[in-house]
């Protein structure tokens, strides 16, 4: 991998922990930036059970984003952040998943209203 894509990537993990520290009003960073370690998730946020991997790309293979968290994830919910250049972040979860990641977010969210 490239420096420049390498840079990308650390530009959106940033981003995308802004993002989530604006949404649900809690602590989020890069994950090996602290770490450090292969297996860190690339977002670390106090919000329990979550996996966040993190997309900063034109397209991807969203199977294969995925199966990336998924396997890195463990027990916890993955959940895949990506944005495209002038686009809108999106998260991405299988939807078995879904119902499990609305309980995590209200339960951050009513933590902290």
């Amino acid at each position: 991998m490239g420096l420049r894509s390498r840079n990308k990537g650390k530009r959106g993990e940033r981003e995308a922990a802004a993002e989530i520290r604006r949404l649900f009003r809690t602590d989020a960073r890069r994950g090996r930036q602290f770490s450090g370690s292969d297996e860190s998730p690339d977002i670390v946020a106090e919000i329990e059970d979550l996996h966040f991997e993190v997309k900063r790309a034109e397209s991807i293979r969203l199977y294969d984003a995925l199966d990336q968290a998924s396997s890195d994830a463990g027990e916890n919910v993955p959940v895949v952040l990506h944005k495209q250049n002038r686009k809108p972040w999106v998260a991405i979860v299988r939807l078995d998943d879904l119902p499990r990641l609305a309980v995590q977010l209200y339960l951050k969210l009513a933590e902290t209203a």
